[in-house]
């Protein structure tokens, strides 16, 4: 028999901690990050570049939200500038933005990648730089936890784009461990496998969707709040000795 395990309950890990959040609008992980960083005591801002469903989740939450197309560099830097000026400084970032997509590398066009690498893998970077300057100015320490994928390592057709950004997310995680470490702020991230969530469901095939989690040893997807719970443990003083580190949230076993 398939279980979830019961939703856990906070223990205030990032006890007045502010954290930001990047595509944090809707169902999935980015939301559920910012959820359970609520709920484990920190000060939230969350960001999408989807204005509508950034206010509802938004006013769902409780936090303020600001629009962010990581894509923009005057965008990130503006979310940066507003964590400051909404808490007066910024303690985590987690870096949620990414975008997919299916397509065989024998008709991807140029634009189809370009656009994948953009968000996932140069937004990424691009919001590790913005909060690492500013992690220098307030030498206070931090941490950045971004979110890439078992794609990272493993071979999936169709996928190519949205693969080479993750293992990208993978490499840039390690060598900005090292440049950020003068700083005392960590950098690591998490490669789920699936985590289910009604946005996937309504652009993913159910065939697919029950072969991946067939996949998996446990027999089931994850849902977004066990991946960001391991985001909440790399942001927490839990993960104090760790940076630079990629952790795999999945159960797969094929």
């Amino acid at each position: 028999m398939i279980t979830v395990p019961k939703y856990p309950s906070g223990n205030n890990l990032l006890k007045d901690k502010v954290v930001v959040v990047t595509a944090a609008a809707g169902t999935g992980i980015g939301s559920a990050a910012a959820k359970r960083c609520l709920e484990e005591g920190a000060n939230v801002l969350i960001s999408d570049r989807h204005e509508r469903r950034l206010k509802e989740t938004a006013q769902d939450l409780g936090v303020p939200g600001v629009p962010c197309d990581v894509t923009r560099e005057e965008d990130v830097q503006r979310l940066v500038d507003a964590a400051v000026e909404h808490f007066g400084r910024l303690d985590v970032l987690v870096n949620n933005a990414g975008l997919g997509g299916t397509a065989s590398i024998l008709d991807m066009t140029d634009d189809e990648w370009s656009r994948v690498l953009d968000v996932t893998l140069t937004g990424t970077f691009r919001a590790t730089r913005a909060a690492l300057r500013r992690f220098a100015v307030q030498k206070t320490g931090g941490a950045i936890v971004n979110n890439a994928s078992v794609l990272g390592w493993r071979a999936q057709g169709g996928q190519a784009h949205y693969a080479a950004a993750k293992a990208g997310v993978m490499a840039l995680t390690r060598c900005a461990a090292v440049d950020a470490a003068p700083y005392d702020v960590r950098v690591n991230a998490v490669a789920p496998s699936l985590a289910m969530h009604a946005n996937l469901a309504k652009v993913t095939s159910d065939e697919l969707l029950a072969e991946l989690s067939a996949r998996e040893a446990s027999g089931r997807a994850a849902q977004p709040w066990e991946v960001a719970n391991v985001m909440v443990f790399l942001a927490s003083e839990y993960a104090s000795y760790l940076t630079g580190e990629v952790v795999s949230v999945s159960a797969q076993h094929a």
